[in-house]
């Protein structure tokens, strides 16, 4: 899909991704640097991947910056922020697209940590450089959306339980943001091709993957949805906050999940 995002649309704005060494991330802070934001590539332990993609954003013409960081580490936060603010002076986009808790090896209440304790954590911190117009974008799955009203894969239940927690405790802060001029807006989307979570997905349940596909259609792939999520940082925002990517009629059935 092409970029949703007219050239220079963005001058003189500056964006955060979050997790945008690869992936949805990689796809969306391109297209927000294509469209003239500064843009700040954040990586967990992707260093060499984030700086390639850097240069290419750079040889293209545009204006990008790398700053690692574990966002489930308050001083690793502390210091993004920092080196964000001594680059840009602040953001006017947020993406909040990084996210987990199926990766092997890791703490049993991971998924909680990062997909909501970090994120209400990383908004926090993130505010005072926001600047007033800005806009959050929080990244998210229909099966996390509704998790509490329709069933999910087994596999996925504790990600997709953490990741609207992590979306209820954001949205709660609505107000709080309005009235510092911040817009926030939900993206949800199916389970997306490409992505390391179908991959992981797959291997934990053979078949899963393309079962959901056949269910639903189709499904989008990570160029295609990135530009859902870079759309999304700049369109109005919908009603409800929220905005739907794809065909949620296996969703809303049940209910609106708001």
């Amino acid at each position: 899909m092409t970029n949703p995002l007219a050239p220079g649309s963005l001058n003189g704005k500056r964006a955060l991704v979050t997790g945008s060494s690869r992936g949805i991330g990689a796809d969306t802070v391109t297209m927000l640097a294509e469209a003239g934001a500064r843009v700040v590539i954040n990586f967990r332990n992707k260093e060499k991947r984030a700086q390639q993609l850097a240069d290419k954003i750079a040889a293209a013409g545009g204006e990008a910056i790398v700053v690692g960081a574990d966002l489930t580490d308050a001083d690793s936060v502390a210091s993004m922020v920092a080196a964000i603010r001594e680059a840009y002076e602040g953001l006017d986009i947020l993406v909040m697209n990084a996210s987990g808790g199926m990766e092997s090896g890791m703490a049993e209440d991971y998924a909680m940590q990062l997909n909501r304790d970090a994120q209400v954590a990383l908004l926090d911190a993130v505010v005072p450089i926001l600047a007033p117009g800005a806009r959050v974008v929080f990244v998210t799955s229909h099966q996390a959306h509704f998790i509490h009203t329709v069933e999910t894969m087994p596999e996925y239940v504790p990600v997709a339980l953490s990741k609207r927690a992590g979306e209820d405790a954001l949205r709660a802060k609505i107000p709080e943001l309005a009235e510092k001029g911040i817009e926030f807006v939900v993206v949800s989307g199916d389970m997306i091709e490409g992505t390391i979570t179908a991959t992981l997905l797959e291997r934990a349940n053979p078949g899963a993957i393309g079962a959901r596909k056949e269910a639903a259609g189709r499904l989008y792939n990570v160029n295609e949805f990135a530009a859902e999520v870079a759309a999304a940082a700049v369109e109005p925002v919908p009603e409800n906050n929220t905005r739907y990517v794809g065909d949620v009629s296996d969703f809303v059935g049940a209910s609106t999940g708001e």
